[in-house]
């Protein structure tokens, strides 16, 4: 398991084995997803979504919570330092937006909300174990919250607050925490449902993934690019900083910042596309920040390894 540390100052074969271990099967996975769709066959999000969000995730995170008991005093922080992060992505991309010019209600939800879902969570399974993905699971909730809000109502011009009351993994999380704060026990029979049917879960959303950025059409690469970077370094530095702020340690530091770092979330695709808002120019981000996080993401575990 990785936890965060300073790196060691050369590469050694030792160092590189975790990385890959954790980074290839996300990797694979995500690239099966595209070839797949690009080869004219079918995987089609529309009918796989409302399967992973309602049923998957849900019992992906019961299971996690059943595994892993978090203080009520670590989730309570991770879950402040996401909120003060998510504030800080978005104060530090609406200031780069205007100095650019470039249009607010386009690129802010994309620049504030991370990919910490169908990216996030595996790799947080894959580099820090079920700890780390217990600490990822609070992130990515409170993202959900902010995306299907904030994020909605920026590119929409109006909030859409009943959306949070139908997420399912809102009310999973909350059941999940009080599960492990009790340190209560299912029988072995639910543990085991839950288990196997979240088990899907992971794996079903690096497909889709993929098969998003199979379809994707891309414009103005160039800006993206730029676009992109402030996104995943930036988001870095904000993860680093209220990691240090809040006193956070191993894996939650390390988790804290490696969802920050996460490149742009498909949903701003979605909701850009739903509301007519210059989907092909979050398109560009989508496809460019995720691209860059083949490279970004294994320097930031090796940085965050022992």
């Amino acid at each position: 398991m990785l936890v965060a540390g300073a790196g060691d100052a050369v590469m050694t074969p030792s160092a590189i084995a975790p990385v890959l271990a954790a980074v290839v099967p996300v990797l694979v996975t995500i690239a099966i997803g595209f070839f797949w769709v690009r080869s004219g066959r079918s995987l089609e999000n529309k009918s796989l979504t409302p399967l992973v969000v309602s049923i998957g995730t849900p019992c992906l995170i019961l299971a996690t919570f059943i595994r892993t008991e978090i203080s009520p005093a670590s989730f309570a922080t991770m879950a402040l330092a996401t909120v003060v992060a998510i504030l800080a992505f978005a104060v530090v991309a609406f200031v780069v937006l205007q100095v650019l010019g470039l249009r607010v209600r386009t690129y802010l939800p994309s620049l504030t909300f991370p990919n910490n879902g169908n990216l996030g969570l595996p790799l947080a399974a894959y580099a820090f174990g079920s700890e780390g993905l217990g600490y990822a699971i609070v992130f990515y909730a409170i993202c959900m919250v902010g995306q299907f809000t904030v994020g909605e109502a920026v590119a929409a011009g109006r909030s859409n607050w009943s959306a949070v009351l139908q997420l399912p993994l809102i009310y999973a999380t909350a059941l999940g925490a009080a599960v492990s704060f009790l340190g209560a026990a299912p029988p072995a029979w639910i543990t085991n449902t839950i288990t196997l049917i979240g088990g899907m879960t992971i794996p079903l959303m690096l497909l889709m993934l993929g098969a998003s950025l199979a379809r994707i059409r891309v414009r103005s690469l160039g800006r993206a690019a730029m676009l992109s970077a402030v996104r995943i370094v930036p988001g870095a530095a904000v993860g680093y900083g209220v990691a240090v702020l809040l006193g956070l340690h191993d894996a939650a530091k390390a988790v804290l910042i490696m969802q920050c770092a996460m490149p742009v979330a498909v949903y701003n695709y979605l909701f850009a596309q739903k509301w007519n808002n210059e989907p092909e120019e979050v398109a560009g981000l989508v496809v460019t920040s995720t691209l860059a996080s083949i490279v970004s993401v294994p320097a930031l575990l090796w940085f965050l390894s022992p």
